[in-house]
């Protein structure tokens, strides 16, 4: 099969590579029908997580078809049409059961595209497929599928669940990004007073305003009258930078929550000698996926609509393309990008 490949920092190919085989009772082998790119593989690219292995196929987002089934899958079969989670789980162990499935700790967490193969290729060989995989209903289209693999659910656990997002709420969302838009998304399913996108590229911004965020802006007046006045009751952390950091301590309110969402590559300050009375919690976490259930039944009623978030659409085999036009979003505006069969 082709696939894109990691070489090292800063290299990747699309390369011929074997096809994924049946290794483990409860493994499925998908046809890879739709994927995208993440954030995170744009920093594994650049050597941010040393833990991926030269050689690996990257990618952990996919919709796909299921061709074959391990004799321990009991609930899918083949010609199943499956979005794949990001994150894969046992089902088994405790932090399974707890609904924790990225501390998974009999074998599953984020496997994809990090200590395995991924999905960013024609097959992909998905571990515990029966707790890993969901079924897709056949009026989801691919590019609102796609989106539940990580990001969707990213938005809602990390950050709108771990702030606390409630209603009448001011909701400061620091990074334009696509968790961060999709953050605005799911914050409003909680019927926030007003959402807040903050960002320093103009054409994330023009993108989020076209697609119905209250408010969006540089930083600059609004964010200086959240941080001198009353201030944000919940900041989501959505950039993944150190500034953006420092800016969520400062607009956050008295007794507000920060939720970090944000992939951090890197220290960021923690300004206590200004946060040490303010009551102020910060939360940090991966994506558990447990909540992809729930989205997928709002997203195919229409109650979560997220097709503008998928800005851009290449053919499987421009992948690399793809990362490149990626990696432009800041000028360009593009958001998350579909690669397709």
């Amino acid at each position: 099969m082709r696939a894109l490949v990691y070489h090292g920092p800063g290299q990747n190919s699309w390369d011929t590579v074997a096809d994924p085989v049946i290794e483990d009772a409860t493994d499925a082998i998908v046809r890879v029908d739709a994927t995208t790119i993440c954030g995170t593989d744009l920093r594994i690219l650049r050597g941010e997580f040393p833990g991926v292995k030269p050689g690996t196929v990257l990618g952990h987002e996919a919709v796909g078809e299921v061709l074959e089934a391990g004799p321990g899958v009991h609930h899918l079969r083949p010609g199943n049409q499956v979005i794949v989670s990001a994150v894969s789980a046992c089902g088994r162990c405790r932090e399974c059961r707890d609904a924790v499935f990225g501390q998974c700790t009999s074998g599953g967490g984020w496997l994809l595209g990090n200590e395995i193969h991924g999905t960013q290729a024609e097959l992909v060989r998905v571990p515990f497929a029966d707790h890993s995989a969901h079924l897709r209903p056949h009026n989801v289209p691919l590019e609102e599928a796609v989106l539940l693999c990580e990001l969707l659910p990213a938005a809602y656990e990390v950050g709108v669940r771990n702030g606390h997002v409630s209603p009448g709420d001011t909701v400061v969302v620091v990074g334009a990004g696509p968790v961060g838009l999709a953050s605005g998304f799911v914050a409003r399913l909680y019927s926030p007073r007003r959402v807040v996108l903050v960002d320093l590229s103009a054409a994330r911004l023009e993108t989020a305003a076209r697609l119905g965020i209250d408010a969006t802006e540089l930083p600059g007046t609004m964010i200086a009258d959240l941080s001198e006045g009353p201030g944000a009751d919940v900041v989501i952390e959505a950039s993944g930078e150190p500034d953006g950091f420092v800016l969520s301590t400062r607009v956050v309110r008295t007794g507000g929550h920060i939720a970090i969402i944000g992939v951090h590559g890197g220290p960021a300050t923690l300004h206590l000698e200004s946060l040490w009375r303010k009551n102020v919690t910060i939360s940090t976490g991966q994506v558990d996926t447990s909540s992809t259930p729930w989205l997928l039944g709002l997203v195919r009623c229409g109650d979560l609509p997220v097709s503008g978030l998928v800005t851009d659409t290449f053919p499987l085999d421009r992948t690399e393309d793809a990362y490149e036009a990626f990696a432009q979003g800041t000028t360009t505006g593009a958001l998350k990008i579909l690669v397709r069969r």
